[in-house]
């Protein structure tokens, strides 16, 4: 009797469904790591998809160089064109960088050189190719300042808060105001002050309708960081989605929008120091954690690409700085 029954619950557990039998089931999705590129390992540059490639430019080496002038390229990530080293602009350690009307913009960013002294930009400049840039304002409406946020939205492009001083910065310095312009030189203040806290190092993606600003906060003097996630349709009325997003408190990380997504990659806290987690949310007030086998090294101001399908992130500071490059595919039907 005993030998029937057991045989009946084999029968059963063979007739169920996968999915019961294996909850830890690998779902084939995972980060691979294309290579490391043949560019100087650096963080904080700007990065473009523009012409059916990946794009890089500027960034940081150490606190007692000029930033890097440089711009490289890439179709698959794996082999890399340096396109010019000695571009115009010379802002170029966290910069406002945005690909809008088919050019590559490079906007504000901190320069800490052999020039006397330090200094923010509000200079914009633009280029189709990499190698030739045009100056289209010496000086933007918005003040001089680095790590705003940039998106396109209702055909323009916005920029919002940001810091105009870095290692020197005070309380003073950061700054919650949003602007939109058509054109690069032209810029509209469309409010001053937005109900989320002034912040920097934070990102802005837009997802359906919507503007949503994530986390963020400021390295000088505070090493404060935030999880917090708000949007709006308009970029004067906002909501906050949450307070508290799960993914830790934190600044320099980076974020993109993939399958309907918007998505969390890696930064930095004083708490945390690091992280290498990856969070997705279709509303800003749901996140989930995507867990794969291999992962690349928690790190900070690093850049995330959407190019191919895919979503990869080059170089940052992973404790040294980095000039990996890895991809990731999600299957058209995935469902988180």
């Amino acid at each position: 009797m005993q030998k029937s029954w057991w045989a009946i619950a084999l029968i059963a557990a063979l007739l169920l469904p996968r999915h019961s039998l294996h909850a830890e089931e690998p779902t084939g999705i995972d980060w691979k790591l294309q290579g490391t590129a043949n560019w100087q390992p650096r963080d904080s540059q700007a990065e473009y998809v523009h012409g059916g490639k990946m794009w890089i430019a500027g960034g940081w080496f150490d606190s007692n160089s000029a930033p890097p002038r440089d711009v490289w390229s890439s179709a698959d990530g794996v082999k890399w064109k340096q396109v010019t080293a000695d571009a115009p602009w010379l802002h170029s350690d966290l910069p406002m960088n945005i690909t809008f009307d088919g050019k590559m913009w490079m906007m504000g960013g901190w320069y800490n050189g052999r020039l006397p002294g330090h200094s923010a930009s509000n200079q914009v400049w633009a280029s189709t190719d990499g190698e030739h840039w045009d100056s289209v304002t010496k000086s933007a409406a918005w003040s001089p300042r680095i790590a705003a946020a940039t998106v396109e939205f209702k055909g323009k492009m916005w920029l919002l808060g940001g810091t105009e001083n870095y290692y020197f910065g005070d309380s003073t310095s950061l700054k919650n105001d949003v602007w939109s312009s058509a054109d690069g030189s032209n810029w509209q203040q469309v409010t001053a002050a937005a109900p989320w806290s002034p912040r920097a190092y934070h990102q802005a993606v837009v997802l359906g309708d919507k503007i949503y600003v994530l986390g963020g906060g400021d390295y000088a003097p505070r090493h404060h960081a935030v999880n917090d996630v708000w949007s709006s349709p308009d970029g004067v009325n906002w909501t906050q989605e949450t307070a508290a997003a799960p993914w830790s408190s934190r600044i320099w990380f980076s974020s993109t929008v993939y399958r309907d997504r918007m998505w969390v990659l890696g930064g930095w806290s004083q708490a945390t120091g690091n992280v290498g987690d990856v969070w997705h949310s279709a509303d800003g007030k749901n996140w989930q954690q995507l867990i794969t086998p291999t992962s690349w090294k928690a790190r900070h101001e690093h850049s995330v690409f959407l190019h191919q399908d895919k979503l990869w992130i080059a170089g940052g500071h992973a404790q040294p700085l980095s000039s990996e490059v890895w991809s990731l595919a999600l299957p058209r039907d995935w469902k988180p």
